[in-house]
């Protein structure tokens, strides 16, 4: 089984012509609501693309409406603990560049206690899976009690914090980062190259399966001596806000059905180059079948190996 301790955000999205500038005020040209934070968009994933997934998480009880979208999807939400206080929520700007800018209230995500956190262990079994993001709290207690049960974990630090740095990442079986998450957590440069990158995260944590995303310039595995580099589909950015977790939700999905790392790179490349090309977080979140029908046809990526 896959657990997912995840943050359940919503979501306000702005469509503006450029990102805000200090002290500017901007017009939106359109406004919507949806379904976000990293964690309900990655079991919203896991989901879409077959895999089986139970969402941990804390909500508001005005915002219950969620609970139906990720029901829908697939989502097991039994576990998904309704409050009185605000949910998590997120304001997203999107430009006309497909890029955004978001600011992040992190709301009920940040309530998790730690005789909550043990309940949510508990119910788990030796080989399941854990999977992590940076939205919730009580990350250190959650990594260091999975590993005593014998879970496989895999985290992804987003959004990247000076925290991120203090928890027991060598606990981690996979570990997701993109660009600028490696550079911060290894303190480099942020144009430093791909490859050093790799070589400094093999340096601090050896036994670790590493996967950097690089935006459309692909993405790279590493584990002990294996280096593996896939390029990214080139398509036309609509928004970008959810291609990360799109990414990771197809990953582990292939992961929890047995396929090899090729096979997962391929995939979770493919969903998240379809997933760009929509707006919104979770509603520009592929299934799978429209992934494999939009994709048959495009060039087979070459990966290649170091």
């Amino acid at each position: 089984m896959l657990y997912n301790f995840g943050s359940i955000n919503i979501d306000h999205i702005y469509r503006v012509p450029h990102l805000v500038r200090p002290g500017e005020t901007l017009a939106s040209s359109s406004y919507r609501q949806v379904l976000g934070g990293k964690g309900a968009n990655q079991s919203l994933a896991i989901a879409r693309a077959g895999g089986n997934v139970c969402h941990w998480g804390r909500l508001g009880n005005i915002d219950h409406w969620v609970l139906e979208t990720l029901s829908a999807a697939g989502v097991d939400t039994s576990n998904v603990e309704l409050i009185d206080d605000p949910s998590g929520h997120a304001l997203i700007q999107v430009d006309d560049r497909g890029e955004n800018a978001i600011i992040l209230f992190p709301g009920a995500n940040h309530g998790f206690e730690v005789s909550r956190i043990d309940a949510l262990i508990a119910q788990a079994n030796p080989g399941d899976w854990l999977l992590l993001q940076n939205e919730c709290n009580g990350l250190s207690h959650i990594m260091t009690l999975a590993r005593e049960r014998g879970m496989a974990i895999a985290f992804n630090p987003a959004p990247m914090t000076a925290d991120v740095l203090e928890l027991p990442l060598e606990a981690c079986q996979l570990l997701f980062v993109n660009r600028g998450e490696a550079t911060a957590l290894l303190e480099l440069d942020e144009k430093t190259d791909q490859h050093a990158l790799l070589d400094a995260l093999g340096h601090r944590l050896p036994k670790v399966e590493i996967v950097l995303t690089l935006g459309n310039e692909g993405v790279c595995y590493q584990h002990d001596r294996e280096r593996l580099c896939l390029p990214a589909h080139q398509v036309e950015a609509v928004d970008t806000t959810a291609a990360g977790d799109t990414f990771i939700g197809y990953f582990m999905a292939a992961r929890q059905h047995g396929h090899d790392v090729e096979y997962c790179l391929r995939l979770a490349s493919a969903a998240s180059a379809l997933c760009v090309q929509r707006a919104g977080a979770a509603p520009s979140i592929p299934v799978d079948s429209d992934v494999e029908a939009t994709t048959r046809h495009w060039p087979k990526l070459k990966l290649t190996s170091y």
